[in-house]
C-alpha cells in the first residue's frame, strides 16, 4: 500500500512546478509564476490532501520561507548536495550546485542509467553530467532560449516579441519568421555542439544517455538525434526518488 503522498515543489527563477507523488509515481503537475509563489498559495495545496512530506528543489532562496510557513506540521526536505541522491558528487564546491540540477542527476541515474547527460531547458539551459561511476561531475550553463529572444525584443527598436514554434523554413520571409528560424535552428546548433564537446571530452568511447527536460525541451529536441528522450517532469521525478531515499 502506498504511503501518503509527497508534495513536490521545484522552484526555478521563472516558474514553480508542483505535483503530488506517491513513492512510485509523480502525479499531474501544475505551475505558477515564481513571483506569485506565496505561503497562502502553497498552504491550500498542503491542506488539500494529506501529505507525509514536502520535498523542495529551490534556486530562489527568498521563496524558501513561504514553503516553511505553508508546510507547518509537515516534514520538509530541501534538496542540496548533502541529500541522499543515489549518486555521488565529484565537484569542488558541492554547495554551489543548484538543487534542480542535483534532482535531475538523481532522476536520470535511476530512470535511464549512467553515464548520462541531462539537458534542462529553463530560464537558462543547463547540461548536467553523471559519470559511469554514478557521480555528478559538473556541467554547462548557457542562456535560455526565451531569455535570448526576449533580449532581442527588449534591446532593438524594430524586432517583435516572439511566440516560439517550429520554423516553416530556414530562410525567413518576414522579420518574425527570420527570428524564429534563428532562434530555433540556432539553439539546436548550440545544444548539439555542447553535447558534442561533452562527449569528446568525457565519453569518447562510451554510450551516454541524453535526456531533455524543461519548457522548450519538446520544441528543441524534436529534431536533435543527440537527445534520445524528453521527460517533462524529470526534476520532480528526482525529488520523488530523493524523498524515497531520505524519508524512508
Amino acid at each position: 500500500m502506498a504511503l501518503p503522498p509527497y508534495l513536490l515543489i521545484d522552484i526555478s527563477n521563472s516558474f514553480t512546478k508542483i505535483a503530488y507523488a506517491t513513492r512510485d509515481r509523480v502525479g499531474a503537475s501544475s505551475r505558477l509564476p515564481t513571483r506569485k509563489l506565496t505561503a497562502e498559495a502553497l498552504r491550500k495545496r498542503v491542506q488539500r490532501r494529506r501529505v507525509s512530506a514536502v520535498v523542495v528543489s529551490s534556486v530562489v532562496p527568498r521563496k524558501n520561507s513561504a514553503v516553511r510557513a505553508a508546510a507547518a506540521g509537515c516534514s520538509v526536505l530541501f534538496v542540496d548536495s548533502n541529500s541522499d541522491l543515489g549518486v555521488g558528487v565529484d565537484y569542488p564546491n558541492p554547495k554551489t550546485i543548484g538543487a534542480d540540477r542535483l534532482a535531475n542527476a538523481a532522476a536520470v541515474a535511476e530512470l535511464y542509467g549512467c553515464p548520462a547527460i541531462v539537458v534542462d531547458f529553463g530560464t537558462a539551459v543547463t547540461f548536467d553530467v553523471v559519470s559511469a561511476e554514478r557521480s555528478y561531475i559538473g556541467g554547462v550553463i548557457a542562456p535560455g532560449l526565451e531569455s535570448m529572444t526576449s533580449f532581442l525584443y527588449q534591446r532593438t527598436a524594430l524586432l517583435p516579441k516572439l511566440t516560439l514554434r517550429e520554423p516553416t523554413a530556414a530562410i525567413g520571409k518576414s522579420t518574425r519568421a527570420a527570428m524564429i528560424s534563428g532562434a530555433v535552428h540556432g539553439y539546436r546548433g548550440l545544444v548539439a555542439e555542447i553535447l558534442r564537446k561533452i562527449r569528446d571530452e568525457r565519453f569518447r568511447r562510451q554510450n551516454v544517455r541524453v535526456v531533455a527536460t524543461g519548457g522548450y525541451a519538446e520544441l528543441i529536441a524534436r529534431q536533435l538525434p543527440e537527445i534520445e528522450a524528453v521527460h517533462p517532469n524529470l526534476t520532480l521525478e528526482g525529488l520523488r526518488i530523493i524523498a524515497n531515499r531520505s524519508l524512508a
